[in-house]
């Protein structure tokens, strides 16, 4: 069993984490784009400084520290899952993109003097790059729906799931 993470408000934490496939993800450029589209939304939804985010190969490293009362784990999930969805749905593949769990290390003080500030306008200019070849990144209901299911916005005793009458 894993040792649960151990939280902290207002503290820098040194994040990894590696790709499940066996193969460097992040010399592709379609990769790299729908990385920092991902980035990009999770920074919108949840507040965070980053610094030193580095992709060689496999490995995605980066230093962040959450804004008070956000958790640590809640944001990774949302960037590895999403991301994860959204590469599986543009390669057409199915299964585990990431590795193990992320790891992460609480840090005494500030990231190394190398760890520059996340620049988010770079971070936005290479998100909103076109993509050859890929379709869009962003998924909606019906991208994701089976054919022959309909999704309602609502649910109502009329739409509720009934269960199969016996034939005959």
């Amino acid at each position: 069993m894993n040792k649960p993470r151990k939280l902290q408000q207002n503290i820098w934490y040194k994040v990894g984490t590696e790709v499940n496939i066996g193969e460097p993800l992040f010399k592709l450029p379609m990769a790299v784009v729908l990385l920092h589209r991902v980035l990009r939304e999770t920074k919108a939804r949840y507040g965070f400084e980053m610094r030193g985010l580095r992709l060689e190969g496999a490995r995605l490293t980066f230093y962040i520290k959450p804004e008070d009362g956000l958790k640590l784990p809640l944001m990774m999930q949302l960037l590895k899952q999403t991301f994860s969805l959204r590469f599986n749905i543009i390669v057409g593949r199915k299964g585990h993109v990431w590795g193990e769990r992320y790891e992460s290390e609480i840090l005494d003080g500030e990231p190394p003097e190398w760890a520059e500030a996340a620049d988010w306008g770079a971070i936005d200019k290479s998100a909103n790059t076109p993509v050859a070849g890929a379709m869009a990144y962003t998924l909606t209901w019906d991208s994701l729906r089976p054919p022959g299911m309909t999704i309602t916005a609502s649910f109502s005793s009329k739409n509720a799931a009934k269960p199969a009458s016996p034939s005959g």
